[in-house]
């Protein structure tokens, strides 16, 4: 498995201009709850409990977060748990309404994104390699660490593997 540093290496030659990186602090959570509605429309019970497509894949992401960082993935633990509790709160409204909040945030989220590899002049990092959509959240995470001045050994790292590339 690739570290941390290794797979937002990748990431960062896709996303280094700031305003492709603020439309991604937006479009990014967008289409993480877009997903999170719709996969909150599909539940199972498992003894006694119903839990939600939303809620297995987040935690499938959030332990191969833990794998990478466990301090990030902490982070990103209570971020996607607001992320999850809003998008149940929405599908409980039925499923007419969760689809049109699915459609507006999925394609909103998506015209930021597009909007911001305007900006960078290149296209996606998951055209590159689609394991890359996975990355995107956990790296913004680690934006907003190395803007308050904490992992600055990771970026550092990230960046020298960025500009070997």
């Amino acid at each position: 498995m690739k570290t941390l540093e290794e797979q937002m290496s990748v990431y960062l030659q896709y996303h280094r201009n700031p305003r492709n990186r603020l439309t991604h602090f937006v479009g990014v959570p967008l289409i993480m709850f877009s997903l999170f509605v719709l996969l909150a429309l599909l539940r199972v019970e498992v003894a006694g409990f119903s839990i939600s497509a939303a809620t297995v894949l987040a935690v499938l992401v959030l332990i191969y977060y833990f794998r990478l960082d466990a301090v990030l993935a902490a982070a990103m633990t209570l971020f996607v748990a607001v992320l999850l509790l809003a998008a149940h709160a929405v599908a409980t409204e039925g499923v007419r309404p969760a689809l049109l909040v699915f459609a507006a945030s999925f394609i909103g989220g998506w015209i930021l994104q597009l909007i911001g590899h305007v900006f960078e002049g290149k296209k996606p990092a998951f055209m590159h390699n689609f394991f890359q959509v996975f990355i995107a959240p956990i790296f913004l995470m680690a934006e907003v660490f190395f803007a308050f001045g904490y992992k600055r050994e990771v970026a550092e790292r990230m960046e020298n593997l960025a500009s070997r590339s």
